[in-house]
Parts: structure tokens; C-alpha cells; sequence
């Protein structure tokens, strides 16, 4: 740990030990001076995992696991209580949701969601834009954690091609499935727990699905403008270490226009063959006919052959384009099926037998059970189709493959080096229609009460797999445990605070401040109800100041709804810490954040968010209806 941080954590800790004490002195009979020692130490377990997550370097999810040992050691919570948070419904549907964005990603249904809905923006602020524009209206009336799952790799995908770096769309993404999630009743689980509360509370019919409207479009629309504001100053530019510098290898590879694929007859640029990064069309084969200097006006024809020089990454990029397939019929002779292989870099050494044959004489494919689609020599341009090209010791070929072939050669003198590309799989674009059908099934199930969200993915996750949309073992490898882990260690703190009494003694020490003023007491349940759904689940933070909101009310004799409004929009104001809310924590690693970025980029939002529901609550739902 730095000095720096070594100083900060310290003033933390002191200046948390005076306020304690000074709590003591001025209000002895406080419920939260009159706490056990159990509850004293829920309390310093959460914020030593808080502070420990945002000055140490350990991963979060064995601060987190450490904390949450420590309840069950001291017998604050029972096994069976500690270890709930990690059979929780939302952290499972997380889990399960990967495995359905899986199926969306192996058919390429990501790949068509990015390319027609975000398009190809010039400049952060349009892409910030579209990005959040249909994030928010789709968080409106779905989950927003399947929402955030499916756009995850979109946006990475999305970021690579705009030459952006992810930490300035990730966090934007997860802030506006927030948005989205306060428009409607059913945005987000939370404005449905309080309304169910309310209703057993006070036998009225509830709110109706557009009641919070009035106040949370101005907060979201409050959010974005502040976004596209202030992005420059507090989102952090921080570029994967693999992308910091840029491929010295131009690959050759060459693809054709799939007949009655999805890009014949339309241009080069509105095929969007002009937008891979590190990736120049050379020329267009055309029966006889060479094209040369190709202009992106011109339009694609059936069995067009491409030629492309480019970078590993767009290579990869092209392996999954809809509408092209690899020149080779060769790929087509595999027996394994494509969405089961996987991309391989092979290095030729000098003792290969291939070395001064062409990739055909040498019967490539026979002889190892495998098939080159791009070769890349020192950065040369490699004129004519890919099996014509003479091999030489040295080139670097870029081999599409069953699994098994990264281990069955590691040894084999025939390549220098072999290494396999992460997430290179072929796509299987006829299933993607069927993975996007299976997703909109999921979604009506899930907004129209048949099923719950987590039965709905589940049913989602199990056609992706019978249907073949994706691979077991991909589905797998494309789960973040990390992230559950994370989920489930943090719910289970939260669980201390609860039942240990904790968290209703914090909220009930400062409520006794309010005195007899109603506006007093709204931004002090307000400010509390953000303050905890930061530590705990927004769920239960709602569930715990709801209680406490309808009392005030009745005591001070003036109407809830403005409460109940303002528990509502607190509660989905999770956005100074990483583990406010599980779109958070998901986004967390992929943006490539440290914690103290929620802070910076999220305390000013909470605060707008405040200001926004302490002018209007009271003024759609006065404290003194007529």
C-alpha cells in the first residue's frame, strides 16, 4: 500500500472513531448508542471490507469472503444465514443470465445488436448517446441486470471498434440501467418491494405504473446530461494492457461474400467493412476482374472474394462477420463443427516440412487437422489467395482448429510457438434469429408475471443449450464466478447489519433529528436510504427506511406517498461504490475501474438525484394533499 493511501486510510479510520464518539456524548440514549457489541462489529466489518476494497490490491471477492468469516466466526450469523446470500434469486439469475448472453454471442446476436442499434458514432459524447438513449428506455421495463449482461460485450466489442476505451462506456452503461430502472413501477425490483409495502401497510391499491414517472424521467434525464457533461473530467481513460500498443503483424486473409448472405448488394461502408480498426480492404476478386483501391461506395457482390491486411484482432473480427465466410472450403472438411473450434496462432519453424511448399501442396489441413485462414510475414503484403501462398520459416499462421490442437503440437518442432486467441469460436449466424427469439421469450415472460426474472432466464438458458445456440463448455468459461462470489459475500454482510439490529439503529439515530419538519425529515430518509443501499442491497435498504418512512409520516401527519417516492429513488441511487448494486460490480472488472471512480463519478449524481426528488417528490405528492 502506497503512503498515500496508508495516510487516507488512517484519517478514514480516525475521523470514524470521533464521530462515534462524539455520537456517544451528544445523544447517549441514540438506538445506535445503545447497540450490542455484535452490531458494533457488523458495522466495522462492512466498512473495513469497503476500505479494504478500495486500498488494498487483494481482489475484491477475498476481502469480501474475509469479512464474511468473520460473522460467522463470532457467531454473528449462523451458517445457514451467511452462506443465503449465495442462493440468493438475483445473484443465481446473474449466474444464469451469462449463459444466455452466451448463446447471444456465440450466434452473433451481440454482434447484430451492436452494429444496428449504437451503430458507428463519431465522438465519445454520441457514443455515450446511443448508448444510454435505449439502455434506458429497455431498463424501463425489464431487469436491468440482463439489460447490462447483454450489452457488456456489445459495448467491449463496440469500444474496440471506436477505438475507445471501455472505462468510459462501462460505467455509463450500468448508470443507465439505474436510470431506466426509476421510470416505471416495474423498472426495477425495488419500487415493486416498496409498493408491496405499501399496499400491506396502508390497504391502499398502491402506485400505478407510471406514478414514480414524474419524478424519475427528470432524475435519468438529470443523469445523462450530467454524463455527457462531465465525462471528460471523471470517467478515466484506461486501456487493457493488450491494447496499449498497437500489433506490429499484418495479417493476410481473405473472405467471401457469402451468396444471399446478409451484405450482398449493399456498399463496402454500409456493410461496414470500413469500420474494423487495424484492417485495410486491399482488393475485391470478382471472377476474373481485380479490383484494386476499392471504394466504399462499391457494392458487394455473391462469391466476391476479399482480400484483407490487417491486425490479429480485426482478423478475428472477420472470422465472425455475418455475411463472410473464409475463402477455403477447407474449414468446411473439419469434422468438428466450426462454433466448436477456436482460433490458433503457429509460428513456422525451420524444420517444418511445409517450408518452401504452398499451404496446399503441403496438405495443411490433412496433415494436422486444422486449417490456416491468415498468414502474416514481417508486415509484408502477401499477393494471392491464401493456399497459393509459399510458406517460409518465420510466418506467423493464424489456424482455425479443434481445442485439442493447442496441446497436441505445443511440442511438435514443426512451429516455434503455438498459442491459442481467447473467445475466437467461429459464429453460427442461421441460429441467431432463434438466440434473439429465445431472448424476447425470456423478456415476456419475465415483464408479464408468467415466471419470475430467474425461472424466465432459466427457461432461456436451457433452449440456448438444447437449441445449440451455444456449447456447454463455452457457457462455463463465459460465467464471471468472480463477480458472484463478490455478490454473494456482500449480501451476506448485509444480512449482519440486518439481524443484528445495525442497520435499523443507524437509520433511526439520525431520523430523531428531523424534528417536526416534514422537508427535513424527506432528505434525511432520502440521504440515509442512499447512504445504506451503498452498503447493503437496494432491496433491503428499501425494506428496512420503509418502515421508519410510513412512521415519520403518520407521526408528523402528513401523506407517504412523497416518503415512499423518495425510498424508491434512494434506493436506486447506487452509484458511488462498486458493490451498490450488482451492475456495478458486473461492469467493474471489463471497465477496468478502481472504487474510488464510483466516487468521484457518483457523488455528484447521488447528490442530483437528491435535489431532483427533494423539489418535485413533495410537489407531485404534497405532504398536505387536498
Amino acid at each position: 500500500m502506497s503512503q498515500r493511501k496508508r495516510i487516507a486510510l488512517i484519517i478514514l479510520f480516525s475521523g470514524l472513531l470521533l464521530g462515534l464518539g462524539l455520537l456517544w456524548l451528544v445523544f447517549p440514549e441514540a438506538p445506535l448508542a445503545q447497540l450490542s457489541w455484535q452490531g458494533w462489529l457488523a458495522i466495522g466489518v462492512m466498512l473495513i471490507s469497503l476500505l479494504g476494497n478500495a486500498f488494498t490490491p487483494l481482489p475484491a471477492e477475498i476481502v469480501f469472503l474475509g469479512g464474511l468469516a468473520v460473522l460467522m466466526i463470532t457467531g454473528i450469523l449462523d451458517d445457514k444465514t451467511a452462506l443465503s446470500g449465495f442462493g440468493n434469486s438475483g445473484m443465481i439469475t446473474v449466474g444464469v443470465l451469462y449463459v444466455v448472453v452466451t448463446g447471444l454471442q456465440q450466434t452473433g446476436g451481440l454482434s447484430w445488436i451492436s452494429h444496428h442499434v449504437l451503430g458507428q458514432p463519431k465522438g465519445l459524447n454520441r457514443a455515450l448517446a446511443r448508448l444510454m438513449l435505449p439502455v434506458v428506455l429497455l431498463s424501463s421495463f425489464l431487469n436491468n441486470t440482463p439489460v447490462v449482461a447483454m450489452f457488456i460485450p456489445v459495448v467491449q466489442e463496440w469500444s474496440r471498434k471506436l477505438r475507445l476505451s471501455p472505462s468510459k462506456l462501462m460505467m455509463p452503461l450500468s448508470f443507465a440501467a439505474l436510470f431506466g430502472g426509476i421510470c416505471t413501477l416495474i423498472g426495477t425490483s425495488t419500487n415493486l418491494v416498496v409498493n408491496g409495502l405499501l399496499i400491506d401497510s396502508t390497504n391502499s391499491s398502491g402506485l400505478g405504473l407510471w406514478d414514480i414517472t414524474w419524478v424519475g424521467v427528470p432524475c435519468a434525464l438529470a443523469g445523462m446530461v450530467y454524463l455527457l457533461l462531465c465525462h471528460q473530467w471523471l470517467l478515466p481513460d484506461r486501456k487493457p494492457a493488450i491494447s496499449s500498443t498497437e500489433d506490429p503483424r499484418e495479417y493476410t486473409v481473405e473472405m467471401v461474400v457469402e451468396p444471399g448472405g446478409a451484405i450482398v448488394n449493399k456498399t463496402v461502408e454500409q456493410a461496414g467493412l470500413r469500420n474494423l480498426p487495424s484492417l485495410f480492404l486491399m482488393e475485391i476478386q470478382r471472377g476474373e476482374e481485380v479490383l484494386p483501391a476499392v471504394n466504399p461506395k462499391q457494392h458487394l457482390q455473391s462469391n466476391d472474394r476479399l482480400v484483407f491486411v490487417g491486425a490479429l484482432d480485426s482478423v478475428v473480427d472477420l472470422q465472425r462477420f455475418r455475411g463472410l465466410q473464409p475463402s477455403t472450403d477447407q474449414v468446411f472438411k473439419l469434422n468438428l463443427p466450426r462454433t466448436e473450434r477456436s482460433l490458433v496462432e503457429a509460428v513456422v519453424s525451420n524444420t517444418c516440412p511445409l517450408v518452401g511448399q504452398t499451404i496446399r501442396q503441403g496438405r495443411f489441413r490433412t496433415r494436422y487437422q486444422a486449417v490456416v485462414i491468415a498468414v502474416a510475414r514481417n508486415g509484408e503484403r502477401l499477393p494471392g489467395k491464401i493456399g497459393d501462398i509459399c510458406l517460409q520459416a518465420g510466418d506467423t499462421l493464424l489456424v482455425e482448429a479443434p481445442p485439442s490442437f493447442v496441446e497436441q503440437r505445443r511440442g511438435s518442432r514443426d512451429f516455434y510457438l503455438i498459442s491459442g486467441i481467447p473467445d475466437s469460436e467461429p459464429l453460427d449466424h442461421a441460429k441467431a434469429p432463434l438466440a434473439m427469439g429465445i431472448l424476447i421469450l425470456m423478456v415476456i415472460l419475465a415483464s408479464t408475471g408468467l415466471l419470475s426474472m430467474l425461472n424466465a432466464a432459466n427457461v432461456a438458458a436451457i433452449l440456448m443449450l438444447v437449441t445449440r445456440c451455444c456449447s456447454p463448455d463455452r457457457a462455463i468459461r463465459n460465467i464471471e464466478w468472480s463477480v458472484l462470489v463478490v455478490i454473494g459475500a456482500a449480501l451476506g454482510i448485509g444480512y449482519g447489519l440486518e439481524e443484528t439490529g445495525a442497520a435499523t439503529a443507524i437509520a433511526s439515530t439520525f431520523i430523531g433529528s428531523a424534528g417536526r419538519n416534514p422537508w427535513v425529515a424527506l432528505a434525511i430518509i432520502h440521504l440515509i436510504t442512499a447512504a445504506m443501499t451503498e452498503m447493503i442491497t437496494n432491496n433491503a435498504a428499501a425494506a428496512l427506511m420503509f418502515p421508519i418512512a410510513l412512521a415519520v409520516s403518520k407521526d408528523l401527519g402528513v401523506s407517504v406517498l412523497p416518503f415512499v417516492i423518495s425510498v424508491m429513488i434512494a434506493a436506486s441511487s447506487s452509484f458511488m461504490t462498486p458493490i451498490g448494486y450488482q451492475t456495478n460490480l458486473m461492469v467493474y472488472g471489463p471497465g477496468g475501474y478502481r472504487f474510488g471512480d464510483f466516487i468521484r463519478v457518483g457523488t455528484p449524481l447521488t447528490i442530483i438525484f437528491f435535489a431532483i426528488t427533494m423539489v418535485l417528490a413533495p410537489i407531485v405528492y404534497p405532504f398536505h394533499p387536498h
